[in-house]
């Protein structure tokens, strides 16, 4: 696929992609599958690029979420941030970069499930938390599963496993809402206080989005999960 030379289409997303995980071969003749934009709904972006052949994405600009008072900017980190979550989920290696506000300084740990990003900036020792991000990175670190008549998240961003299960199906229903960003006034409020209480749902600018994943390629058997 040959590199765009047009500006990305409103609401889209840009990026680079190529066929393996290794820098070196996606060095040689045909790894590359160049630039891809992504358009429609963001929640096809994921299978698209895997079923294209991509395993390591480069996404062309910073996820920036220093500016995010703008609706528009608002929307486009959030669409960043979900396809750096679903790629995650699909064990496919993201080059991204974050910024993040100077405060708080913990903000870091609502995205630790994701891959950690090549650069940070906003932490007041950005260095120390992308090498403890990078240290105590795993896939399966932060998600959620659905059984017949309940939903379950685990989630070990702080360390130890902390597990939510819920049989209501309004749950559901809000998961899907806010799977890639949606106003708080989508879901019931009181659903959302305790989305928003549990940091399993990040506010971004005016949207709320939903941060656990649903895992495509286990590490280990599911059941142990």
């Amino acid at each position: 696929m040959p590199p765009t030379t047009t500006a990305p289409a409103r609401g889209a997303l840009a990026l680079s992609a190529w066929r393996d995980y290794d820098e070196d071969a996606c060095a040689l003749p045909g790894m590359s599958l160049g630039a891809v934009e992504l358009t429609g709904p963001p929640e096809k972006y994921a299978t698209r690029l895997w079923e294209l052949g991509a395993r390591r994405v480069r996404l062309a600009g910073p996820v920036d979420l220093t500016a995010v008072d703008d609706p528009d900017a608002a929307a486009h980190a959030v669409r960043q941030l979900c396809l750096v979550r679903d790629l995650t989920a699909r064990a496919v290696l993201v080059e991204w970069h974050l910024r993040l506000p100077s405060q708080p300084d913990d903000g870091w740990r609502d995205l630790s499930h994701l891959q950690p990003p090549r650069t940070l900036t906003g932490p007041a020792d950005p260095a120390a938390v992308l090498t403890r991000w990078r240290d105590e990175h795993y896939l399966c670190k932060c998600l959620w599963r659905q059984g017949p008549g309940f939903v379950q998240i685990r989630d070990r961003r702080w360390g130890d496993l902390r597990r939510f299960t819920a049989d209501e199906p309004a749950y559901h229903e809000a998961i899907s809402q806010l799977a890639y960003g949606a106003p708080p006034s989508a879901v019931p409020e009181a659903i959302a206080a305790d989305f928003l209480e549990e940091r399993l749902v990040a506010r971004t600018g005016p949207l709320l989005w939903w941060l656990p994943y649903r895992v495509h390629r286990w590490i280990q058997e599911a059941m142990a999960i």
